[in-house]
């Protein structure tokens, strides 16, 4: 799994990729976090983009370090859906209104 943060938003600038990559080893997630100097997310930074091969891929805004359990319970579901795609948001819970996009694989 692919997750990028964008390095422009507070997000990015702060230690939330330490934390993020912390946090997802702790629940044997298997991730690789970048920063990336821009994500045009400007409108509802900050934004955050999850990715693998084959699935449909996701960018968030409005991020927050207080999001951390929600982004890791959604790294939990998108490596576990065959497609990226899932049944039911609800236990994604504030995600569900940051999403910005959701892009076909």
């Amino acid at each position: 799994m692919n997750i990028t943060v964008c390095g422009s938003c507070d997000l990015g600038k702060s230690g939330f990729k330490a934390d993020l990559s912390a946090a997802l080893a702790q629940a044997g997630i298997p991730a690789h976090v970048n920063i990336v100097d821009c994500m045009s997310g400007c409108a509802r930074p900050s934004s955050i983009a999850f990715r693998m091969d084959g699935k449909t891929a996701y960018l968030f805004g409005d991020i927050t370090a207080k999001d951390l359990p929600y982004l890791l319970t959604f790294a939990r579901l998108y490596a576990a859906s065959p497609n990226g795609t899932f049944a039911d948001a609800r236990p994604l819970g504030v995600l569900r209104s940051k999403a910005l996009a959701r892009i076909p694989a």
